[in-house]
C-alpha cells in the first residue's frame, strides 16, 4: 500500500479524533465509574455472585423446564440480577457506558454521512438510524424491506 498525502492526513485526523475522545469528560466519567466498581467490595461481591449463578443458569437452560432445579435457579438468577442492577455503582457505570456508546454512535454516524449519505451505520439507536425504514442493523439482508 502506497502512503499518499491524503492517507497520511486521514491517519493524522483519526489519531486526533481518538485522542479527543479519550480526553473527553464522558470517557473520564466512564473510567471513574469503572474504578468505583473495582474499589467497592460489596459491588464486586454482587457481580461475582451473579456471574456464578449465570453459569448455573446456562447449564439449566440446556434442559429447560425439565431440569430439576429449573424454578430455583430461575428465581435465584432474577434476584441476583436485580440486586446487582440496583447497586448504585453498577447503575452509575451503566449510565456512563450508555453515554459513551451514544457519543461513539454519533461520531460514527457523522463520519459515515460525511463519506456518503447511503452508508448505513449500525448504531442500534433509532435516533441515529432514522434514515432506514427498519431501524438499521437488522441483519436480514433486506428481507425486512429496508434497502
Amino acid at each position: 500500500m502506497l502512503a499518499t498525502l491524503e492517507r497520511m492526513q486521514i491517519l493524522d485526523t483519526s489519531e486526533q479524533l481518538s485522542s479527543m475522545i479519550l480526553q473527553s469528560e464522558i470517557v473520564d466519567y466512564y473510567y471513574s465509574c469503572l474504578n468505583n466498581i473495582r474499589r467497592n467490595k460489596e459491588t464486586l461481591r454482587k457481580i461475582k455472585a451473579f456471574t456464578e449463578a449465570k453459569e448455573l443458569y446456562e447449564e439449566v437452560q440446556r434442559f429447560g423446564r425439565y431440569h430439576p432445579d429449573y424454578q430455583q435457579v430461575m428465581r435465584k438468577i432474577r434476584e441476583l440480577k436485580r440486586e446487582m442492577d440496583l447497586d448504585e455503582h453498577v447503575a452509575e457505570f451503566k449510565k456512563a457506558e450508555n453515554d459513551l456508546q451514544a457519543l461513539l454512535d454519533e461520531i460514527s454516524t457523522i463520519i459515515g454521512k460525511s463519506v456518503s449519505e447511503h452508508i448505513k451505520v449500525p448504531t442500534g439507536n433509532p435516533f441515529f438510524d432514522s434514515s432506514s425504514s427498519c431501524g438499521g442493523g437488522c441483519g436480514s439482508g433486506g428481507s425486512c424491506g429496508c434497502s
